[in-house]
């Protein structure tokens, strides 16, 4: 019975070539834009954490600024609470604290023979090397001695570099003015990576003191980055710090805190959490075809049973149980949406590396994505092809014979 189920529902498919196309159409294009909105969504999520990863490891940082006062919220990282000296004593009084290192950043205009950027001026110690991973291509970071005498000294992001001085020029003995200000450089960082406002690589660094003399006019930091010693400590680290901070800035009421701390568990919590809802979005949006497409297969389906209306009736009068008429119209209309998903999932593959090649946009395709593909795909042709299914089964013989 299989057998002979399997070559009707083939020669009724292939009886109308082009109605049978335009139907599965419906469910290639539902399918493949699925896998391709999942397949941008997982990669953009994997490209921000692996971002976020990569500025340290076991990172918590403290901003100046309660991100809530009074139920209203001030913004973390505007306020001027924090200074050189909080970050020393979460370095030498908080356990299990690796290495701390202070920061004062913010953006300038910089210029260099006749070229200029607008870019993030970030004043540190020695220790920012370790904390946020940086490494060094060429020159060297400033040292100690020279962060204590202000010297007006900087390291170049590889995009800093290139920007001002032409790429993959080896800029070390030249000058650069930072709000008029001469500075000499002394080093390139290695490139990380990174867009936006939040591109390491198109950072400029100089001595935390050099920043606070001679170009915020103050002593107050951006943040403070520090690093646990291990991932298991982090809560406590983060504890410990809450609790120091608020001691030293006399706060009887945590709820008043005039600082915010958050560690990279957080942050990779909360950017995971967004693009979740995205991809979830885009694929709902991109799953409305999915319901056009099974309705057009419904449509075509319940055309199939009123032009065979009289094969129906005829199948049936010679015996022909209701259950097989059944799953014959039920077994094209999964064979449809099968074949569509098929095309849906190739075709989903290929806009996926489309995406990763031409718009610059990681994706990543998952085997879970394929499998959910092939399951909506059978569940869009058990569920529209059953009504038309049922009504073929039950047509009265008589009546299916009679029809014209």
């Amino acid at each position: 019975m299989l057998i002979d189920l399997f070559r009707e529902t083939i020669r009724s498919l292939s009886g109308n070539k082009a109605r049978s196309s335009l139907t599965i159409l419906g469910i290639v294009i539902g399918i493949a834009s699925v896998i391709t909105m999942v397949a941008i969504g997982q990669g953009a999520k994997s490209t921000i954490e692996s971002n976020i990863e990569a500025i340290g490891s076991n990172l918590i940082i403290v901003m100046p600024g309660s991100q809530r006062v009074g139920g209203i919220s001030q913004g973390a990282g505007s306020s001027q609470t924090l200074t050189l000296e909080d970050a020393d004593a979460i370095k030498s009084q908080v356990q299990n604290v690796k290495a701390a290192a202070p920061e004062a950043s913010r953006r300038y205009q910089v210029t260099a023979k006749g070229n200029n950027t607008n870019t993030q001026i970030v004043g540190t110690l020695r220790d920012y090397l370790a904390v946020r991973n940086i490494t060094m291509n060429i020159g060297s970071f400033f040292s100690d001695q020279q962060t204590k005498s202000s010297a007006k000294v900087a390291i170049l992001g590889p995009t800093a570099r290139d920007d001002l001085f032409g790429v993959n020029v080896n800029p070390v003995g030249q000058s650069i003015k930072i709000k008029n200000v001469d500075f000499q450089v002394i080093g390139v960082t290695e490139a990380k990576g990174g867009s936006g406002f939040s591109n390491p690589d198109n950072n400029i660094y100089v001595p935390l003191a050099t920043v606070q003399h001679f170009l915020a006019g103050n002593s107050y930091l951006s943040n403070v980055s520090i690093t646990a010693a291990d991932q298991a400590s982090m809560t406590s680290v983060q504890q410990q710090i809450s609790d120091l901070l608020l001691a030293r800035h006399k706060i009887s009421d945590p709820t008043q805190a005039d600082f915010s701390i958050m560690n990279q568990n957080d942050i990779i919590a909360t950017a995971t959490s967004i693009t979740s809802t995205f991809t979830i979005l885009l694929s709902s949006i991109a799953g409305i075809s999915l319901l056009v497409g099974g309705i057009g297969i419904m449509n075509m389906m319940l055309t199939n049973v009123t032009e065979r209306t009289r094969e129906i009736g005829l199948r049936k009068a010679v015996g022909i149980r209701k259950v097989y008429i059944n799953l014959q119209f039920l077994a094209e209309a999964v064979v449809l949406t099968f074949l569509g998903g098929a095309i849906g999932v190739l075709l989903g593959w290929a806009a996926s590396l489309a995406v990763n090649k031409f718009v610059s946009l990681n994706t990543r395709i998952s085997l879970s994505a394929v499998l959910l593909a092939f399951g909506v795909s059978a569940v869009v042709g058990i569920v529209f092809g059953f009504y038309p299914a049922r009504r073929a089964a039950n047509l009265n013989p008589i009546e299916a014979l009679r029809y014209e």
